[in-house]
């Protein structure tokens, strides 16, 4: 069991990284540690490198957007509770692009591993709500989407919302011919 002081740092390191990061994807791990409060051995006890951390930002981040499904669809419509996640989806693999050059090869490979069955899941969840009440087509699979949608973060942001806007025209029930 993980004390809570120790829960509590491992907290404040994560917003603390994720807040430089997103405005200086070169900074040192010192000056993380500085931010968050906690003394370097704290930091390297429980992140021993730079991509570790990177690794768990993106790994909480993919949780938070699974996480975030089930509320959306209570206050949206499915196709819009799917924009919404999809948007915040984009952005986030934005900001894992900014911060990619940081990160071997092997570091890509398994932030794609740990992120995939996540992804997908929250894209099932989305898309079959849809189906249940006929805004999304019957035959839209999670894995396409996400393979479509997968172009949107190197698109100029300007550009997001209309290219998103077509994907799910895509998506919407066609009257029978």
């Amino acid at each position: 069991m993980v004390r809570s002081d120790a829960r509590e740092n491992r907290a404040r390191i994560l917003a603390a990284a994720r807040q430089a990061f997103a405005t200086d994807d070169d900074i040192s791990m010192n000056r993380i540690a500085q931010l968050a409060g906690v003394g370097p051995g704290t930091l390297y006890r429980n992140y021993p490198s730079r991509e570790a951390l990177i690794l768990d930002i993106y790994q909480e981040e993919i949780g938070r957007l699974g996480g975030a499904v089930t509320g959306l669809l209570a206050g949206m419509s499915p196709v819009e509770a799917l924009r919404s996640w999809t948007t915040a989806l984009v952005e986030a693999m934005r900001q894992k692009h900014a911060l990619g050059a940081a990160l071997s090869p092997d570091a890509h490979r398994t932030i794609a591993e740990r992120s995939y069955q996540p992804v997908i899941a929250a894209i099932t969840e989305l898309l079959d709500a849809g189906k249940r009440d006929g805004s999304i087509r019957a035959d839209a699979e999670p894995v396409d989407f996400l393979q479509l949608t997968g172009a949107l973060w190197r698109a100029a942001p300007d550009r997001t919302q209309p290219m998103l806007a077509l994907i799910l025209d895509g998506l919407g029930v066609r009257p029978a011919t």
